[in-house]
């Protein structure tokens, strides 16, 4: 296919796109209200270092809307022309991996072949626009793309904590679906150390208004972010926040700290020491035993150990509770294979282990990594900082 249906060869059709988006909205049409993170202190986090927070004005996001639109059109349209019978998801599977044709092409010929129904505003915190210009950007959208119907964000519980109500409200009335948040402690020691920029009662306040708004909310947890040291408070704190608000989802975010990141020097210096994955996954048995919450209960990013560890809280309780049982009771040199398994991306769940094949060829790397004078625990760690 030419590649001048969607722009010229010379210059692809394009629109902005941010670094990053949910692991839950991959297949969403991705729409950049603002840039970078207006906060970017937080000590566990690298991606916006160096970058300028700024808001895009509604003139240019309407301008990157109109073009994403015409992407979809020409897409739509080559369906027909080509053979294929107005079958969009065809022509668009085939653009996805063609990358002269650019990102934002491969981006909207994504989110057709998914079925063209959720979108995400990007960055960081876009609920810090203004609420009426994000109406406007939201009516836009919907207007251009009647297939939608989820609309996602980020917001920082700071900002959802000064939204009033009725201007949530009235967010969740144009189209505005769910809003994801990164609580990740609700420990204010712990929050104040990885200088996270907001409190628990914070936490509190902007989670409750969100949910009062009608607008599903998706908290953000992060084990092991208390280290060794805040470990329990910061397991406990954080229960007692969720169980306040009440969040549509809990998403679990293990925590992963690379050496570009604020927070490995408090590693280096000794000051915060990290806690192995068998401490992490006792963390989230306990977080599990103490929520008192109705919310669904994610494991959806690779950095988890324990991908199958949930479910809807309180009926699937006992299920991931078993399968962290499962896990710990394994001798050491099981829960070592499947730790390595599981970063190499060998292992999808616990039961894998249950593959002699599988199992096998792990073993083999095990001792490959060992007659290489390596350590193992160390490899591991290597492969999960790779994922963030």
């Amino acid at each position: 296919m030419e590649s001048g249906y969607v722009g010229t060869k010379e210059q692809p059709a394009s629109f902005e796109i941010g670094p990053i988006r949910p692991p839950s909205e991959a297949h969403s049409l991705l729409i950049r209200i603002t840039r970078n993170c207006p906060w970017n202190r937080c000590q566990f986090c690298n991606l916006y270092k160096g970058t300028k927070f700024e808001l895009r004005s509604v003139e240019k996001i309407r301008k990157d809307i109109e073009t994403a639109k015409a992407i979809s059109d020409n897409i739509k349209a080559t369906a027909w022309k080509t053979g294929y019978g107005g079958r969009t998801g065809d022509v668009a599977g085939m653009l996805l991996n063609q990358a002269q044709l650019g990102q934002c092409v491969s981006s909207v010929a994504l989110w057709l072949w998914a079925g063209g129904e959720h979108a995400f505003l990007q960055d960081s915190n876009s609920l810090i626009m203004r609420t009426t210009d994000l109406i406007q950007v939201i009516s836009f959208l919907k207007q251009c793309f009647p297939s939608i119907n989820r609309i996602t964000t980020y917001a920082r519980s700071h900002t959802s904590a000064k939204k009033s109500l009725e201007e949530l409200k009235e967010l969740e009335e144009v189209g505005l679906s769910r809003i994801h948040t990164g609580l990740e402690s609700g420990c204010d020691a712990v929050l104040d150390y990885v200088q996270k920029g907001t409190t628990a009662e914070q936490h509190i306040r902007g989670g409750r208004k969100v949910v009062g708004s009608g607008i599903s909310l998706s908290e953000y947890v992060m084990p092991g972010l208390g280290g060794t040291k805040m470990s329990s408070q910061h397991i406990k704190e954080t229960a007692r926040v969720l169980n306040e608000i009440n969040p549509d989802f809990i998403r679990l975010r293990t925590l992963a700290v690379r050496s570009d990141m604020p927070l490995w020097s408090m590693v280096e210096s000794g000051d915060f020491e990290l806690q192995t994955d068998d401490e992490v996954v006792e963390e989230i048995g306990s977080l599990i035993s103490e929520l008192q919450v109705t919310s669904e209960l994610a494991s959806d990013h690779i950095v988890n150990l324990l991908p199958e560890v949930e479910g809807k809280m309180p009926e699937d309780r006992e299920k991931c509770l078993n399968i962290i049982s499962d896990y710990l009771s394994l001798p050491d040199h099981e829960r070592l294979n499947f730790r390595l398994g599981r970063r190499i991306g060998y292992y999808d769940k616990l039961s894998d282990l249950n593959n002699s094949y599988k199992h096998g060829k792990i073993d083999e790397a095990i001792k490959h990594i060992r007659s290489d004078g390596r350590n193992v625990d160390e490899v591991i760690t290597r492969l999960k900082d790779n994922f963030i």
